[in-house]
């Protein structure tokens, strides 16, 4: 029979498990704390619960604990990227990335992905699975106690589509914003998407506050087909009002996310098409130079591309931001750190 995974559970679900193994209810709290805050990495660490009753923990409840299997540093903004092990054998990527105003994690949702967009490493193998939300939970509490140093900002923008993994995502934001745990404020955790209509509807609806990014990149749907399958399945007609009434529903304002690839979307013309289909939205623009990956054609825009891109959807009233690039000497795309030890484990089994 499969163990109950503790680090998943709610404060409720672990009080209920608590008095089920006979203990008192208050030992449910003792326990969370231990779990979420004081981000233990085994039960036998849990000093303040009876011996008896860590015993039976170990014994009949599983708890998920990343392995680090490899940690890159940038040389020149201190970017981290973290390659941890899971239970079953499987590696995830996240990322480090310090700022002025505080800390910031990327992690992954999935392990691979199955959305197949062209610029994005993350899917060249596909989808291997969904993670459970101790797993995407785990990769900042281990980033958090490694560096001894307060994580402040969460983006579920590593490998995955989050909104492909809907129930774990809800339930993680849930249990990293607890005020039980670290207490990670839903308005400083950003869940990105390539635009799962149903499922953005689904989103509005769940009483959070998180901020929602779409992953735009282009400012029509034969462009947008070119770069992105999902676009073949739901039409900016569909995705864009999904966004809205997100806004509507939470008062979020929105993050359009647009890659620019250079003779692919970066043009003036695309800039101004960008504008109007945006002019009227509750949200602000970021800009992304791509990061070239080896198994694709795609270049990054040419710097004074992207500065012609930005001053276009400025002089059209729009908020528009354009990504700083972080950690560049560690591997740019999301997913090619993970890539590259897999074709090392599999260069070492032909060896």
């Amino acid at each position: 029979m499969e163990r109950c995974d503790i680090k998943s559970m709610t404060l409720s679900e672990l009080t209920e498990l608590t008095e089920s193994l006979g203990e008192k209810p208050f030992r449910a709290k003792q326990l969370f704390q231990w779990l979420h805050q004081k981000l233990a990495n085994d039960v036998g660490e849990m000093t303040n619960l009876p011996q008896t009753f860590r015993e039976t923990l170990a014994s009949s409840t599983a708890m998920t604990s990343l392995k680090t299997v490899r940690v890159l540093e940038s040389g020149i903004d201190g970017t981290k990227k973290f390659l941890f092990g899971l239970g079953d054998g499987n590696v995830i990527e996240s990322v480090l990335m310090k700022y002025k105003h505080g800390n910031s994690v990327c992690i992954s949702s999935q392990v691979g992905c199955r959305m197949g967009c062209r610029f994005c490493a993350s899917t060249l193998d596909g989808l291997t699975r969904n993670l459970q939300a101790s797993e995407m939970l785990d990769q900042v509490y281990r980033i958090q106690a490694m560096t001894g140093e307060r994580v402040s900002n969460v983006v579920v923008m590593g490998s995955g589509e989050p909104m492909d993994n809907y129930d774990a995502l809800v339930r993680f934001i849930r249990l990293l914003s607890d005020g039980n745990g670290l207490h990670i404020s839903q308005r400083n955790i950003t869940v990105s998407t390539c635009g799962l209509v149903p499922e953005i509807r689904c989103f509005a609806g769940e009483g959070l506050s998180v901020t929602l990014a779409l992953s735009l990149h282009a400012p029509n749907d034969s462009v947008r087909k070119n770069l992105m399958p999902i676009a073949n399945r739901y039409s900016l007609d569909e995705v864009l009002p999904a966004c809205r009434e997100y806004y509507e529903r939470t008062g979020r304002r929105l993050t359009f996310e647009y890659s620019l690839v250079r003779g692919v979307n970066d043009s003036q013309e695309e800039a101004k098409a960008l504008a109007r289909l945006l002019k009227h939205e509750h949200g602000h623009v970021n800009l992304i130079p791509v990061n070239p990956i080896r198994e694709r054609d795609y270049r990054q825009s040419e710097r004074e591309a992207v500065e012609r891109f930005k001053e276009t959807l400025v002089s059209y009233g729009l908020n528009v931001t354009v990504r700083r690039e972080m950690g560049r000497d560690i591997g740019g795309a999301c997913g090619q750190l993970r890539k590259s030890y897999l074709n090392e484990e599999e260069g070492n089994k032909h060896s």
